[in-house]
């Protein structure tokens, strides 16, 4: 099987009706957008992709990523990073500590120290491993949630409308950090989106939800 992210013939349920049904490959460095009104399972499908359905909903069909089936296997086994629109960083850690809870065990402490002052510089956060996240603004915790989230080393990269929450200016630099970031380490990218100009960004193509 092709590398990439598959979804063959997946289908959810919620209550035994159907919710929603996709069948598609997104390449590594691809971005596919998924695109349709509240309520069609578009997060719902996120959420089966990386181990999280609610036990409300039912799947039936295969996720393969990279040739390994998914389907079956728990969360922390995935190998899928996900971005949500709130940056989800952990308040009582600093920025430092948010990045080295993505990173894995082992490694020194100078090397782990190193990684993430790289990570950080990556995204022009040289300098801000001490600080205290409730002093970043949007566009920093957007970056710091991308470092520590590519950290984790993810074969897959899932973002649940995590620009919405940016004005129209820093919205566009950070969605295109994200696009680049993902497509620099061939990352499949599944977006998820409200926003035309989101999905035009991409690049990709654009399934839309009935």
């Amino acid at each position: 099987m092709a590398k990439g992210l598959h979804l063959n013939k997946v289908k959810i349920t919620h209550s035994g009706q159907p919710l929603m049904s996709i069948n598609t490959h997104v390449a590594p460095g691809e971005v596919v957008t998924i695109m349709g009104p509240s309520g069609v399972g578009k997060s719902t499908l996120l959420s089966a992709i990386i181990g999280t359905l609610s036990p409300d909903f039912a799947l039936s069909g295969q996720i393969h990523l990279n040739g390994r089936d998914l389907t079956t296997l728990p969360p922390d086994e995935r190998c899928v990073g996900i971005l949500f629109q709130d940056a989800l960083l952990f308040p009582h850690l600093n920025v430092g500590a948010n990045l080295a809870f993505g990173l894995a065990q082992g490694g020194t402490k100078a090397d782990r120290r190193a990684r993430i002052n790289a990570a950080l510089a990556e995204v022009g956060l040289g300098g801000f491993a001490n600080r205290d996240p409730a002093t970043l603004s949007g566009g920093q915790r957007a970056r710091v949630a991308l470092m520590r989230m590519l950290l984790s080393e993810p074969h897959a990269l899932l973002l649940d409308e995590p620009f919405s929450g940016l004005d129209a200016e820093l919205r566009g630099q950070v969605r295109q950090l994200v696009f680049d970031h993902a497509k620099a380490r061939a990352l499949p990218v599944l977006l998820v989106t409200h926003d035309a100009e989101d999905a035009e960004a991409t690049g990709g193509p654009i399934i839309r939800l009935d």
